[in-house]
């Protein structure tokens, strides 16, 4: 159908896009730091736009889902989401180069997919698989791709034009619930998990009130854990946000 058009031609528009981002505006080896932000302008704009949408409607519907839902039901949709992407992690595990950390992703894919029920427990940490999470904007890290300036996505939040560009390939590589010729399907999806991680993050918005300038703390807290993150695991060496409240506001 016509109207389907823009929903399966986006990611490559986008993508297309967002490496002509890095090539202007990234110079060779940089990465990314606070520093980065030339876009600050946009960034503020899509922040406000963000921010906007959450007070509207995402956290609302964030705390009714709280408020029925009992913690282990959220944690169990929580989880399955979580297995969901387990394809994309050891793609991304053998892209790095990272033989044992793709063994544990396909025992703990394994593990919860069935004795897990579909995912919804997670019974390979019970057993002993240790999670961790790899992307493809991980992987262009990796390769040596310049994290290009801080950006500030509509929608999806914080970001930089490396992760973004990342964003693209996992809307169409082993992404089961990925169905762009069923919008019904495709918008469920991203509506319900982005419900279920905004609920697990409603206790830090009094943290997020305390900020003199929202923007700022989320930019950091971003900027540090994804460096974290690419390092897997090893904290940078920057004084700023805690590490248990990065990885709560960031790990999704």
């Amino acid at each position: 159908m016509p109207v389907l058009s823009p929903i399966r031609n986006w990611p490559r528009l986008a993508g297309a896009f967002l490496a002509m981002l890095i090539l202007v505006a990234t110079p060779i080896g940089a990465e990314a730091n606070t520093a980065n932000d030339p876009l600050q302008s946009f960034n503020r704009a899509m922040f406000g736009f963000n921010d906007v949408v959450d007070r509207a409607l995402i956290r609302p519907l964030a705390v009714g889902y709280r408020a029925v839902l009992p913690r282990q039901l959220r944690d169990g949709v929580n989880n399955f989401f979580d297995n969901l992407r387990a394809p994309t992690t050891l793609i991304n595990d053998v892209l790095q180069g990272k033989p044992k950390r793709a063994r544990d992703t396909v025992n703990r894919f394994l593990v919860n997919s069935t004795i897990g029920l579909l995912g919804f427990v997670d019974a390979a940490s019970r057993l002993g698989f240790p999670d961790h999470k790899e992307d493809y904007g991980q992987t262009l890290a990796v390769w040596g791709v310049p994290a290009g300036p801080y950006l500030v996505l509509p929608f999806l939040g914080p970001s930089t034009v490396r992760d973004a560009l990342g964003r693209v390939p996992e809307f169409y590589i082993a992404d089961p619930l990925w169905q762009p010729d069923d919008t019904v399907v495709t918008v469920t999806r991203f509506g319900l998990r982005a419900v279920d991680i905004r609920s697990r993050l409603l206790d830090l918005d009094r943290i997020v009130q305390l900020q003199v300038d929202p923007y700022l703390f989320f930019r950091e807290t971003y900027l540090q854990n994804r460096q974290r993150a690419i390092m897997d695991g090893v904290k940078p060496d920057r004084a700023g946000k805690s590490e248990s409240l990065e990885q709560q506001l960031l790990e999704d």
